[in-house]
């Protein structure tokens, strides 16, 4: 059977299922990798994305490069846009463009408010459930636990960071990496609060993923507008 690159940026035969492909039902299994410092989406955008102390955006408010501190100019209703796709996209480990407009392709086949749709869908991914839980400091330290096999979704080791996990779903680390450094300094860290919508165990260290968030509940360290990105791909 041919494998091709599908839809979805993943390469699968195309009669395999993939939650990203149009008209396919379950969850594709590729992952996603890190192609650029991720600091460096801080200055770009100017924001602190994920409310680090040491993210440069704290000592140096502009943006990166030899024309970082020249005034930026006003941008139009498609800039606008587009800057917050890409800041949002950055924002989930900067995961792949056609792996991110899957995500809003399926939001928009739901009857609703796509945006939160949307949002709800990203917040489902296993990576971010593990960096919600508290058990890392970054998405992209999120991503690499979850693709090394060191978390366990009901029992079963899953190393698909794009995995959608469901409510009531039992996430925990395995083996040692309960003991890595990373971890239990995160665990410690007074950084950020674990939200409402997971129940995190940090002496066991699991997390049940309890409902899908709404847009409000979601604690971003910085504004996210979900509609904008909506718009960017409905023109």
């Amino acid at each position: 059977m041919a494998i091709v690159r599908a839809f979805c940026g993943t390469k699968h035969s195309p009669s395999q299922n993939c939650f990203l492909c149009p008209r396919i039902g379950t969850f594709g299994r590729g992952m996603t990798k890190r192609t650029q410092a991720k600091y460096r989406l801080d200055r770009k955008v100017g924001e602190n994305l994920w409310g680090r102390t040491k993210s440069p955006v704290n000592r140096r408010s502009y943006g990166p490069g030899q024309h970082g501190q020249r005034r930026s100019r006003k941008l139009s209703d498609y800039g606008t846009q587009l800057a917050e796709k890409q800041k949002l996209k950055g924002y989930y480990a900067n995961i792949t463009e056609r792996q991110f407009r899957g995500y809003y392709e399926a939001a928009a086949r739901k009857s609703g408010d796509t945006g939160e749709h949307m949002i709800g869908l990203l917040e489902r991914r296993l990576d971010t459930v593990v960096f919600r839980a508290k058990f890392v400091p970054t998405p992209y330290a999120a991503r690499q636990l979850v693709s090394h096999g060191h978390v366990a979704v009901n029992g079963k080791r899953v190393t698909v960071s794009s995995y959608l996990v469901k409510e009531g779903d039992l996430i925990e680390l395995r083996g040692k990496a309960k003991d890595l450094a990373m971890v239990l300094d995160t665990v410690k860290s007074a950084e950020r609060d674990v939200p409402e919508y997971i129940d995190a165990n940090h002496s066991k260290m699991t997390a049940k993923y309890i409902r899908v968030p709404l847009l409000a509940e979601v604690p971003y360290a910085v504004l996210m507008q979900p509609s904008l990105v909506v718009e960017f791909y409905s023109r």
